[in-house]
């Protein structure tokens, strides 16, 4: 069972948190005071703007990775320039693709654990796409588009299928700096899992068309994570902020 006070603290979410009580386990939490965030596919950095101040009004120290969607290794290359910015535990949070940069780079002895955030989670040389593949295909896949050895989605597609809990205005503007992927960022693979030495925190989105939400519970599952679900789109970060702080805070030991 949960701690009472990561329960309280995840309780705290509201009540369009859910918590799964078979997808939850005791987990030793460390006091953290550091942050790090790790934006996905079709973002940047700007994506945490309204989780960032609700931490930072917490005490903790946070910094926001400007991910460069380039390849496995250079991604997590950059992840662990910032975290070895860090003077003491550091929580690593990932949303979307970055929970594959999280589970490679969270092996970094300052990080005292893992949030995921509607969020990839593969294992160690994982094919993760044949794993995506039992599960059925999400709507977004069928707004992708290609050119010069990239991919984005189509403005269709990520108003509909990203963001589409967003109000349209809003969701535009975070099309508007959304970054390409490299072509072959997708099919890399780890070579390490940190969820499996590290304690985990997972956010289920219920009304994901990006990643399918059962793909999600298989996944925050297989890690043994505290787990909540949201009645949110791929973006919850941006349509939930408040409950994203929550996860992390608790993630972090601080009462929320």
């Amino acid at each position: 069972m949960v701690s009472r006070r990561t329960f309280n603290a995840l309780l705290a979410a509201g009540t369009v948190a859910t918590l799964a009580p078979e997808l939850i386990r005791a987990q030793t939490v460390t006091r953290a005071k550091n942050v790090v965030l790790v934006h996905g596919l079709y973002a940047d950095g700007s994506s945490w703007g309204e989780v960032i101040p609700r931490l930072q009004s917490a005490g903790l120290k946070v910094t926001a990775v400007q991910n460069p969607l380039m390849s496995i290794a250079e991604d997590v290359a950059a992840t662990r320039r910032i975290l070895a910015l860090q003077d003491g535990p550091t929580v690593l949070v990932g949303h979307s693709f970055a929970g594959t940069i999280i589970s490679e780079a969270g092996t970094d002895p300052n990080v005292s654990g893992l949030v995921y955030v509607a969020a990839r989670a593969p294992d160690a040389g994982e094919d993760f796409g044949a794993l995506a593949a039992k599960f059925p295909k999400p709507p977004a896949s069928d707004g992708v588009v290609r050119g010069n050895g990239f991919f984005w989605l189509s403005e269709e597609a990520f108003l509909r299928d990203f963001a589409g809990d967003l109000e349209p205005a809003r969701a535009r503007a975070l099309y508007a700096v959304q970054g390409p992927g490299a072509d072959a960022l997708p099919t890399g693979r780890t070579t390490a899992a940190a969820w499996r030495m590290k304690p985990c925190w997972y956010q289920i989105s219920t009304e994901d068309r990006t990643i399918n939400p059962d793909l999600q519970r298989f996944l925050a599952k297989r890690m043994k994570a505290t787990t909540i679900e949201l009645k949110s789109s791929h973006v919850s970060l941006v349509s939930h902020p408040g409950e994203i702080a929550h996860l992390i805070l608790a993630a972090a030991g601080h009462k929320a």
